[in-house]
């Protein structure tokens, strides 16, 4: 299993910008499709956004399109999510994930990534 570990979080005005990273540990980062969730309070943990391998191919919920960008830098072993024009809807904890054994169902199966960050909050004030 790979460690994660998110930054970046915080408390941002509607209409503002966050980048979030994922650090991963160990040496085969580069092997692992990468994604993004949230968790709002009371409500179940959603998918975001996902990266292949390489980088190549990138994955948007709905909500997340136009707005956030997901990208990876496999020789630092990081993973990031630019966020855009943010809501206060997007207020959640987001949680980093690795080693999706199929990315390219990542939308039949979201929640099968293997290893999972602690999350970090990001606050959206309207």
């Amino acid at each position: 299993q790979v460690q994660l570990v998110e930054s970046g979080g915080g408390l941002v005005q509607a209409g503002g910008s966050l980048r979030l990273s994922c650090a991963a540990s160990g040496r085969t980062f580069s092997r692992y499709a990468m994604g993004w969730f949230r968790q709002a309070p009371g409500k179940e943990r959603e998918f975001v956004s996902a990266i292949s391998l390489s980088g190549g191919s990138t994955y948007y919920a709905n909500s997340a399109k136009g707005r956030f960008t997901i990208s990876r830098d496999n020789a630092k072993n990081t993973v990031y999510l630019q966020m855009n024009s943010l809501k206060a809807e997007d207020t959640a904890v987001y949680y980093c994930a690795a080693d999706h054994p199929d990315i390219a169902a990542i939308f039949s199966n979201p929640l099968d990534f293997r290893s999972w960050g602690q999350g970090t909050q990001v606050t959206v004030s309207s």
